[in-house]
C-alpha cells in the first residue's frame, strides 16, 4: 500500500457505515455535468475506487440510464458505498465490488463495460500502477465505450496553483513514487492503450478530465 499524507484521502465517520468525505461533496456537482455531457445515455458503468460511495449515489440519480457498478479495495469504504446505496433505494446501483484496478488481469473478470469513471486516485499511486490501470480499464471497456478520468494534474510538467504545487510535494514526501501525473504522459498512455479519441476537459478547483474512447470495429 502506497504512503499517504494524512490530508490525501479525508473521510469521516458518518453514521453507521457511511463515511463522508468533503471533498467527495464539493466536487460531486461538476462531476454529474461531466457525466452529462460525455457518458453514454444507457449501459453498464464502473465506478473504480467509488470511496465513499457519495459519487455513485449522485451519478446513478443523475443518469438512471446507467446500471452502476461501484468498487473499492477497502472494506470499510464498500460499506460505506452499500449504505448510502441501501439508504438512496436507487434500482440501478450494484454491490460494491472488491476490485484492485491496479492489479493485472482484473478486466478479464468484469465487464464489458459502456463506461468506466474514475475520480480523484491516479496522484495517490504510482507510475507503473496508473499505466496498468489504464490498459485494464481499455480492456475492459465495450467496444464504443468511454473512460473518464478525474482528478488532479500538472500540464506540460507543470503544477498550475500554489496549493497543487504543495499537495504534489507532500505527496512525494510520503512515497517517492506517487504524485501529480503529467497531462502529455496521460494522453500519450491512454493513446498507447488504443483508446481514440481522448480529449481534456478543464474542471473547477484547477483539476482535469480526461474523456478517452473505445473505437468500435
Amino acid at each position: 500500500m502506497n504512503r499517504l499524507p494524512p490530508n490525501a484521502s479525508v473521510a469521516e465517520d458518518a453514521g453507521g457505515d457511511r463515511l463522508f468525505a468533503p471533498a467527495a461533496a464539493r466536487n460531486l456537482d461538476a462531476l454529474c455535468d461531466l457525466l452529462a455531457t460525455h457518458a453514454p445515455p444507457r449501459g453498464r458503468a464502473l465506478e473504480i475506487a467509488s470511496g465513499t460511495g457519495q459519487h455513485v449515489v449522485g451519478f446513478a440519480k443523475r443518469l438512471p440510464g446507467l446500471r452502476w457498478q461501484p468498487s473499492d479495495i477497502d472494506t470499510p469504504r464498500r460499506a460505506s458505498i452499500n449504505a448510502y446505496a441501501a439508504e438512496a433505494a436507487l434500482p440501478n446501483i450494484a454491490p460494491a465490488l472488491p476490485l484492485d484496478a491496479t492489479a493485472p488481469g482484473w478486466a478479464g473478470d468484469h465487464g464489458p463495460f459502456d463506461l468506466i469513471m474514475l475520480a480523484n486516485l491516479l496522484h495517490l499511486i504510482s507510475t507503473s500502477a496508473t499505466r496498468c490501470l489504464i490498459d485494464e480499464a481499455a480492456a475492459a471497456l465495450a467496444p464504443g465505450g468511454t473512460l473518464i478520468l478525474y482528478g488532479p494534474f500538472k500540464r506540460d510538467s507543470q503544477t498550475t496553483s500554489p496549493g497543487d504545487t504543495r499537495f504534489d510535494a507532500q505527496l512525494r514526501a510520503a512515497d517517492p513514487a506517487i504524485g501529480y501525473k503529467d497531462n502529455t504522459e496521460m494522453a500519450r498512455w491512454l493513446s498507447d492503450a488504443a483508446l481514440s479519441p481522448i480529449d481534456e476537459v478543464d474542471m473547477p478547483a484547477n483539476n482535469l478530465a480526461f474523456i478517452a474512447r473505445k473505437p468500435s470495429p
